[in-house]
């Protein structure tokens, strides 16, 4: 169940931007009948990102335009990793050839940060999505075209420069609380699914009407459901106050009397 619900997540998760944006173009994922996928065992112990290589991989395997050539490609020199290329996949009907690395991200919205896309960051504020946009354009899409990949992809039968790059970046944004109005452009505003807010702000009597889950983190990617145990307010401060101390913000599936379920981030800082 857990594999079917990664795969229904990634599936329906937004684009972070459509067609081309920084320089980078948007991979647009087949059209699949995803109610009809019978999803494959993932390793428990991965992290999201690498589960979601999984996911990606199960996907666009089950759609009858695309073959995936190679995945995780390594690129060593000497003894140093330099990185790796995540899919090598082959479109059938245009019989072209792309490389495409994959990101899958949770961003919190900062409106107090002028510049978009320097708004978007972790909600642990550790991962920042500009910084993965550099990486992205100045190392992961270099790397086709080193020397020492060269011989991996000879033997594939590829010509780097024949290549198109394209990223697979999805997302799911987090707007502050009671404040859905920031600027995201010219990112994806379908990437929006819930709200942010600050421990201080959550411990207040307003939210005390509502009940909660706080999730693990795979469960960040699936769509919230009723069958979940949901706490009382109460019960649930004296579990994040642990992780405010640990600087870890937790997301909550936030219960309200009409059995509609929000998602929220808490943050610590």
């Amino acid at each position: 169940m857990v594999e079917k619900e990664l795969c229904f997540g990634f599936y329906n998760t937004s684009p972070l931007w459509i067609k081309e944006q920084f320089g980078i173009t948007q991979f647009e994922f087949p059209d699949i009948t995803i109610n009809k996928h019978l999803a494959r065992p993932i390793p428990e112990r991965l992290r999201i990102g690498h589960k979601m290589e999984y996911v990606f991989e199960q996907l666009l395997s089950e759609s009858k335009g695309w073959q995936i050539l190679a995945k995780n490609l390594l690129v060593d020199r000497n003894k140093e990793r330099l990185g790796e290329l995540d899919f090598i996949v082959h479109n059938k009907v245009e019989q072209k050839n792309y490389h495409i690395e994959l990101a899958y991200k949770f961003y919190i919205i900062n409106p107090e940060i002028t510049e978009p896309i320097h708004r978007l960051m972790g909600p642990n504020k550790k991962d920042m999505f500009f910084t993965k946009l550099d990486k992205l354009k100045n190392k992961q899409f270099p790397l086709l075209f080193s020397k020492e990949l060269a011989s991996q992809l000879n033997e594939l039968r590829l010509i780097p420069e024949e290549l198109k790059q394209e990223v697979c970046f999805k997302a799911q944004l987090f707007a502050p609380y009671e404040n859905n109005t920031t600027s995201i452009r010219p990112l994806n505003k379908d990437c929006i699914v819930g709200n942010w807010i600050r421990f201080d702000d959550f411990n207040t009597t307003a939210f005390k009407q509502y009940e909660y889950y706080i999730t693990y983190k795979q469960e960040w990617v699936v769509k919230p459901t009723l069958d979940r145990r949901y706490t009382s307010h109460y019960e649930t401060l004296l579990e994040i106050n642990l992780r405010m101390l640990k600087q870890n913000a937790p997301m909550l599936w936030l219960k309200k009397p009409d059995d509609s379920i929000e998602k929220l981030f808490v943050v610590w800082w």
